[in-house]
């Protein structure tokens, strides 16, 4: 499961389109990810501020 830092994600659209599987909506202000994710990590090795983490459980 991925985290987003909304304070400073510039809604740019990397990790939408750097997503394989298309997992990564946009939605206005807020990113979306759905059940397709399979953690590949790329949306957060492509964020240029570093905006995206990964949940640990």
């Amino acid at each position: 499961m991925m985290r987003v830092c909304y304070d400073r994600c510039l809604h740019c659209g990397a990790c939408a389109g750097s997503c394989p599987v298309n997992a990564i909506y946009l939605n206005d202000y807020i990113i979306e990810f759905d059940s397709s994710c399979t953690n590949c990590k790329r949306c957060i090795r492509l964020c240029p501020v570093g905006a995206l983490s990964e949940v640990s459980e």
